[in-house]
């Protein structure tokens, strides 16, 4: 949970889309939404966890979708800042569009691979660290975290979006502006990863970069959670 709760933090295209959504559809629009972005998510934690293999082999698959969002968020960033140019049209026409919002949650993260890697990496550092082993019980568990972890991220992104949107009622342009600009960076920076060749495609055909990665951020972590603890004990002893 708390992994997946530091994970949603930045900004990425789901949670601002999900922001913009609280602001122009309320929040009940944008709570559907994120519930259907993190059942996508869920799947695809639990497919890696029994099928790793499989998954490495699909490298096409995963070259098409990234493709596809980068599509979709350059189509965002477009919606976005021909609302921010004209002001009486307030909504972003793809993300206030007549689909349900939790199938459009659901179908923005399936395209998005993003989130492959990332679960990729960590759940290698969990089981190699054999914090996570290969149990049914330890599985469910694990994506109920992460579920749980993604939910409340998103509810930074929506409640701080709908006070934002409160405080500045007669100048949503100015945000629309600020969102379609977050799109545009997102956009140019999945472009970069492709070209370098740093995409989702390469992460997962190279676990053991990502893993790596992961476990120095674990590593950190437990340091940190350890001196907390010795200090607390620490200052209960001296109490």
């Amino acid at each position: 949970m708390l992994i997946s709760f530091l994970g949603s933090l930045p900004l990425g295209t789901l949670n601002i889309a999900a922001m913009q959504i609280s602001i122009s559809d309320g929040v009940n629009a944008a709570l559907l939404f994120s519930v259907g972005s993190l059942l996508a998510e869920i799947i695809y934690v639990r497919l890696s966890l029994v099928a790793m293999d499989w998954i490495r082999k699909q490298e096409r698959i995963f070259k098409i979708l990234e493709w596809i969002t980068l599509l979709v968020v350059l189509a965002l960033a477009a919606a976005s800042f021909y609302s921010a140019m004209h002001p009486s049209e307030e909504k972003n026409v793809i993300l206030s569009s007549t689909l349900p919002k939790f199938i459009l949650g659901f179908t923005m993260s399936a395209v998005n691979p993003v989130q492959i890697p990332f679960w990729f990496g960590w759940s290698t550092v969990l089981f190699t660290k054999k914090v996570l082993l290969p149990k049914r019980s330890h599985y469910n568990t694990y994506i109920i975290g992460i579920g749980i972890g993604t939910y409340i991220g998103n509810l930074v992104f929506i409640y701080g979006g709908r006070a934002i949107a409160d405080k500045i009622q007669n100048n949503q342009h100015v945000l629309n502006w600020i969102i379609g600009g977050i799109f545009a960076i997102t956009a140019l920076i999945q472009v970069w990863k492709m070209v370098k060749k740093k995409d989702a495609v390469h992460k997962i055909e190279h676990p053991e970069e990502v893993a790596e990665k992961f476990a120095v951020q674990m590593e950190k972590f437990e340091e940190k959670m350890t001196k907390g603890n010795g200090n607390k004990h620490q200052n209960n002893k001296e109490n």
